[in-house]
């Protein structure tokens, strides 16, 4: 077997972690999306116009609220959306610019189609560019490449990857 290059190994930890989270995705039930943990909660919510408002504020509060398995799919879809729009060399969508499709199979196939963006987009670079300056998610001087965001990426998705699989097991329990 050969060493694998830094990037294939990266595409590799993420195409695993994923695996994972097709496990979840493929037993989520319509109504795990906005199940409610605890009183002290973030969701999603009707906005009334058809769509869905996801919870939020600009400074963490103390203590941090549950996320619903809404949420973090919500969150998946932002962080990972805007990672695509960044290593494309695009511009970066704003947060509320990221719809949410609503609980069931919709959230689901969105989620798959975030996912086969971010693939693409991976694909498509090479060994070089890993150490292309990135500002995102963080300071355009904290002095980060390609490379520590697609290592960010794979961190991030295995947290919430972990988060919507625990969400669907204590509520099946």
């Amino acid at each position: 077997m050969t060493n694998p290059s830094r990037l294939e190994l990266l595409r590799w930890q993420t195409d695993f972690t994923w695996s994972l989270f097709e496990y979840h995705l493929d037993r989520l039930e319509p109504e795990d999306h906005l199940w409610e943990p605890a009183a002290n909660c973030w969701t999603l919510r009707p906005d009334g116009a058809g769509g869905w408002v996801p919870d939020w504020a600009e400074t963490e509060p103390e203590p941090v609220p549950v996320p619903t398995v809404a949420w973090v799919g919500w969150h998946v879809g932002w962080w990972l959306g805007t990672a695509t729009d960044h290593v494309r060399g695009g511009e970066v969508r704003a947060r509320d610019d990221v719809k949410w499709p609503g609980p069931g199979e919709p959230a689901v196939a969105w989620l798959r189609e975030v996912y086969a963006q971010w693939a693409a987009a991976v694909d498509a670079l090479d060994e070089g560019e890993l150490g292309r300056p990135s500002g995102y998610p963080w300071s355009a001087d904290a002095g980060l490449t390609v490379g520590h965001l697609l290592a960010w990426v794979n961190a991030e998705l295995m947290k919430n990857v972990a988060e919507i699989g625990q969400l669907r097991l204590i509520r099946a329990a």
